[in-house]
Formats: C-alpha cells, sequence, structure tokens
C-alpha cells in the first residue's frame, strides 16, 4: 500500500511539474474519495496544497466530515459557500423557463444538482487560477466507468489520481492514510438531495462494480445495469464531437 500511494504521490508531482504550476487542489466534500485526495496532495505538495470545502445547499455533516479530512491530513482549508450564488442562478433561470413556459418540472431535481457541481467545479478553477495550481478530481474507476459524475462538474478537472483504483482500494488507502474511521465507513453519497445514497441511485452496490471491473462473475441485473450506464455515459468520457472533415 506504501508503494501504491508513493507512486501516485510522484505521478501528480510530476504532472505539476509538467504544467508548470505551483501546487494542487482539491475539493473536499466529506466523502471518502476526496479525502483520499486531500492526503494525497498534501504529501506530494505540503506546502503548496489546498483543500476547498464548498457547502451548497448541503447536509451540515457533510461539512463537519470535511472538516474532519482538512484535520487529517493537516492540508490548509478555504471555505466558499455557495448555497446563495446557487440560488439566485437557479431561480433566475427557473423564472425565464416558466415565463417561456418551457419548464420541465420532472428535470428539476437533476438540474438543480448539476448546477451545483458545476457551480463546485468554477469555484475550483476560479482558485486555482488564483494560486497557479492545478485542479485534481476524485472519481475513481467504478465512478469513471459508470459515468457517475457531472460533465463539467465534479468531472472537469485537471487530473484523476483514482480512475485506476476501485472503490474498495480507495477505501484501503484511505485506511493506509489516516482517513478517520467515520468518514471510511460512512454511506457513498454525492449529496445532491435529502436521503440521495449512490447506490440507491445507480441501482447497484459499487462491490457489484468492482467486481464487474476486475472480471468476476456478478448477477445478470447487475451486469445489465452497469453495462447500461457505461455506455450511456460515453460522451462524459470523449471530447465533445465533430463532423467528419
Amino acid at each position: 500500500m506504501e508503494q501504491k500511494v508513493e507512486e501516485i504521490v510522484q505521478w501528480l508531482r510530476k504532472q505539476a511539474e509538467q504544467a508548470n504550476v505551483n501546487g494542487l487542489l482539491v475539493g473536499v466534500s466529506g466523502g471518502i474519495d476526496s479525502a483520499v485526495v486531500a492526503h494525497l496532495i498534501k504529501r506530494a505538495y505540503p506546502d503548496h496544497s489546498l483543500g476547498v470545502i464548498m457547502p451548497c445547499k448541503s447536509n451540515p455533516d457533510d461539512q463537519e466530515h470535511a472538516k474532519k479530512v482538512i484535520d487529517s491530513c493537516g492540508i490548509e482549508s478555504l471555505k466558499v459557500d455557495l448555497t446563495e450564488t446557487h440560488r439566485v442562478m437557479f431561480g433566475n433561470i427557473v423564472d425565464q423557463l416558466k415565463t417561456s413556459d418551457t419548464f420541465n418540472k420532472e428535470q428539476e431535481q437533476i438540474a438543480d444538482a448539476n448546477l451545483r457541481a458545476r457551480l463546485r467545479m468554477s469555484t475550483l478553477y476560479t482558485v486555482a487560477t488564483n494560486h497557479r495550481y492545478l485542479v485534481v478530481g476524485t472519481d475513481n474507476a467504478a465512478e469513471w466507468y459508470t459515468g457517475y459524475f457531472t460533465k463539467f462538474g465534479d468531472g472537469g478537472v485537471d487530473l484523476v489520481p483514482l480512475v485506476n483504483l476501485t472503490k474498495g482500494e480507495v477505501r484501503e488507502i484511505a485506511k493506509f492514510l489516516g482517513v478517520p474511521d467515520q468518514i471510511v465507513n460512512k454511506q457513498p453519497s454525492a449529496g445532491l438531495w435529502e436521503g440521495q445514497t449512490d447506490e440507491n441511485e445507480m441501482g447497484t452496490s459499487y462491490d457489484m462494480i468492482d467486481r464487474h471491473l476486475k472480471g468476476e462473475q456478478i448477477p445478470e441485473k447487475d451486469r445489465e445495469i452497469i453495462e447500461a450506464m457505461h455506455k450511456r455515459t460515453m460522451h462524459k468520457r470523449t471530447i465533445a464531437p465533430g463532423p467528419p472533415q
């Protein structure tokens, strides 16, 4: 485990050096993936790394967990509350859609959630530009394969150090790095709405996705769900297409 961590840390340093930047930052949500990345970038750049906490209609527990992550690795931190920014922006958009009689109530929840993710992305890049840092993402192999991230939201990053690691491997690295047990063992959630959990939304479990990625046999129902998500989200893992020349 120590070797794996050191390999990622060295890779992070190399990427930052090649980009000619001063350091690295990550959005700290209070979940396990961002906790691991916070620890990794602190190791890579002890004096030039930053964890950004961005509450936006968030569960107060998530902020407390994010603070525990910051304390556990000793990384510098910044809090930018996006609640009011989101309220004004989303409210104005919905008002205009209603005025034009094109508002789709069925899409409101996901539009609301995706805007929050994209406001966080914009915030991270604004802060990163200020510091001359790269934005480090938190998607693991399971999330990347299934497309379980917001396009140009939490998927809008410069580096994805966990992209080859299953959720189980991320959990093992978290334990090694000293991420608080409360965060290691919490139910994975993007915190998009009250009671939302990743596994309920996907219809399968991270364990099933991990096993599928490792080539193991899983129930056909789960395999179909995973492959359908992978196919449906292909556009998230490629650059925007253009017509043939």
